[in-house]
């Protein structure tokens, strides 16, 4: 039985060993990386460092006599105005809805939700056809405006109302999810030990919420100084007087004015890149629960 044994094992060792099975490692997230690459090269990156090719083609020169124009700088004094004006109302409302939606049950709350997504279902152009049609000269409201020398439409009031509607979503849409993921227990700890809804407020959520609400804050001040259709609309598009920036380059372009277009231009890319950078930082932020304490 010994040798027997000896022998089974020695039969054993002299077989060859079977080799590992190696995997085919499949090419299609390859093909995939490479589409998509070629599809935001042909889309979007090409076409954007194309304008900082053609924006400095010819030096810096003409870069800096567009700065000088007179409709120029009117253009980005009335596109920082609207932002500046229309971001903190945005925050307010966006705030107020986002606890109502968040920290309350009541009839029509799906509605509601529904109403604050309009704006990133309509079309801007829709959107400032609204306007015209409420607030313009044969509007619902355009006698009494009339009557009483208010204007509404082809002035700054309805660019704003204009700049209000597209960028309207974003805080609420950016600040209930962290609201929902936050709960109640701190904040009625807090109410427990005394605290009013005010302290509450400021000294619970908004350091739990702030960095849902400062990415909700850039989206919206980008969409608000970068609209073009809404305020297009209802602009009347007037040089040095309701003449947004993006306005002012395609006026530009459509006048044979391409050093200024393209000054314009690379502004509002500027903006973009800063969004974009400024989103990654706070994108990082939010989930990173060690940066968030």
């Amino acid at each position: 039985m010994v040798n027997l044994n000896n022998s089974a094992s020695n039969s054993a060792q002299d077989l060859p060993k079977s080799q590992p099975r190696k995997e085919k490692k499949s090419i299609a997230p390859k093909i995939l990386i490479g589409i998509s690459f070629l599809y935001l090269g042909l889309v979007l990156l090409i076409p954007a460092s194309n304008v900082f090719v053609q924006a400095f083609a010819k030096g810096l020169t003409p870069l800096i006599d567009s700065f000088k124009r007179e409709d120029f700088l009117a253009a980005i004094k009335l596109t920082v105005s609207l932002a500046v004006v229309a971001l903190p109302l945005n925050t307010i409302f966006g705030l107020s809805a986002a606890w109502a939606i968040a920290r309350n049950k009541f009839p029509g709350k799906a509605l509601l939700l529904s109403i604050i997504d309009l704006p990133f279902s309509i079309s801007p152009v829709v959107a400032g056809l609204m306007i015209v049609l409420l607030y313009g000269r044969i509007g619902w409201f355009g006698s009494f405006l009339e009557a009483n020398n208010i204007k509404i439409v082809f002035a700054f009031p309805g660019m704003l109302l204009a700049t209000i509607f597209v960028s309207m979503p974003f805080i609420a849409r950016e600040v209930i999810p962290v609201l929902d993921e936050m709960g109640t227990e701190q904040e009625e700890a807090a109410r427990t030990l005394g605290a009013n809804d005010w302290q509450i407020f400021w000294k619970v959520v908004v350091p739990n919420i702030r960095w849902g609400l400062l990415y909700g804050l850039v989206l919206t001040n980008a969409r608000a100084m970068g609209e073009f259709g809404a305020v297009s609309v209802v602009s009347g598009n007037i040089a040095s007087k309701t003449q947004s920036l993006p306005l002012f380059v395609e006026e530009a372009y459509k006048n044979y004015e391409n050093e200024v277009a393209y000054s314009a231009a690379v502004l509002l890319a500027l903006l973009a890149v800063v969004t974009l950078v400024l989103k990654e930082i706070l994108e990082r932020k939010t989930h990173n629960p060690n940066e968030r304490e």
